[in-house]
């Protein structure tokens, strides 16, 4: 998969360009008409140009930052190691928190050497440490939105290249940063497969450094219709969300999957369950066991698997999960209150379908396709 590769995949780009093939294929825009297309040898046209200079910087509303949540509770990585739980700060044994992947919510910060977590019960503190959740947030999408874009994902920070498959160059006057937002104004395909993204003007980025949000395959419920309402569609390969009302998308983020030992099923499900915070654990006695408390903005569609608030990580646009689809907490919520605004059926039911596909193949370049 492409996001396992990207730090060796940096390494090359800085070192060597890649050679394209004599029939490299030009362009193809994810909007219609195309205004900037690539060709190797030829210059940018004037139009092109004029078209990055009005649009250089992206302008998206973002969802709302959930600070009631991330402001109110506090969140800590207990262990790894067993830790004991007490029913008062140096009182008695009551209980362990077993070795493995554990985060609590502390309900008492008051005393220096002992947290009171939810439950009531007090565990010693300098067996923990605090975690502050991430701030990413996605976009709404406007109703003029007719631009590709991408989220960049490298966390080291490389150099545009001049040229599809060149290596960085200062001289392109662009550096990535985590999370930030990119306009895709032109695709060209290296001999390899992977496809280059023309960012701005002689600045191109291997598809590898980003996630880029497109349009989903329009689903079918069991009864061959386009689903209707509103629905959101996870697209495994790039590692985004883009949520939809009817076929018009409104609003886009980037997700975390399932690791290839725990792989996020693919197919078409509904929102069974909803609730504002839930406990998750599993596996336990067993290397990967894991307890997570107070799991914001819970949205289970897949039996036990959800789409949920993650405040244990921010590596959003990488698999990192046990198979449910991690978001941001404040993505989580807009997504929570947004999904419940969908119109009841005719039964008085409100349904909201999650369509999770993969626009690639893991760890393939696609040829044309979009890599994630």
């Amino acid at each position: 998969m492409k996001r396992l590769i990207a730090l060796s995949a940096m390494m090359l780009l800085t070192i060597s360009a890649v050679t394209f093939a004599q029939d490299a294929n030009p362009a193809v825009p994810l909007f219609e008409p195309a205004v900037c297309t690539y060709e190797t040898g030829k210059p940018t046209s004037q139009e092109c140009i004029d078209l990055m200079t009005s649009r250089a910087k992206l302008k998206f509303d973002r969802a709302p930052l959930d600070g009631t949540t991330i402001g109110y509770f506090s969140f800590y990585r207990v262990g790894p190691d067993p830790v004991s739980k007490y029913d008062a700060p140096g009182g008695n044994i009551v209980g362990e928190i077993p070795q493995g992947f554990n985060f609590i919510t502390a309900t008492n910060e008051d005393n220096p050497d002992w947290l009171q977590i939810k439950g009531g019960l007090w565990i010693p503190r300098a067996n923990t440490k605090l975690v502050a959740p991430s701030q990413f947030t996605g976009v709404v999408l406007p109703e003029n939105w007719d631009q590709p874009f991408a989220w960049v994902l490298d966390t080291t920070g490389i150099y545009a290249s001049l040229t599809p498959g060149g290596p960085g160059e200062k001289d392109s006057g662009y550096l990535t940063r985590r999370y930030d937002l990119v306009n895709i104004y032109a695709e060209a395909t290296d001999a390899e497969g992977w496809l280059w993204y023309m960012i701005g003007p002689n600045q191109w980025l291997k598809q590898t450094f980003v996630s880029k949000v497109q349009p989903a395959p329009h689903p079918k419920d069991g009864n061959q219709k386009e689903v209707t309402g509103r629905w959101v569609a996870v697209d495994l390969y790039e590692q985004t969300l883009v949520a939809y009302e009817d076929d018009k998308p409104v609003f886009a983020t980037l997700i975390a999957s399932g690791l290839p030992t725990h792989d996020t099923n693919e197919g078409l499900f509904n929102i069974w369950a909803k609730m504002p915070d839930d406990r998750m654990s599993g596996a336990t006695g067993a290397p990967s066991a894991y307890d997570l408390q107070s799991v914001p903005w819970v949205m289970y569609f897949d039996g036990s698997i959800s789409l949920h608030g993650t405040y244990w990580h921010d590596f959003f646009g990488y698999r990192r999960s046990h198979g449910c689809v991690n978001l941001s907490i404040s993505d989580a919520k807009w997504l929570f209150n947004w999904t419940a605004g969908a119109t009841p059926n005719p039964n008085g039911d409100i349904v909201n379908y999650v369509y999770v596909f993969s626009s690639g193949k893991y760890g393939e370049p696609p040829h044309g396709m979009v890599n994630g």
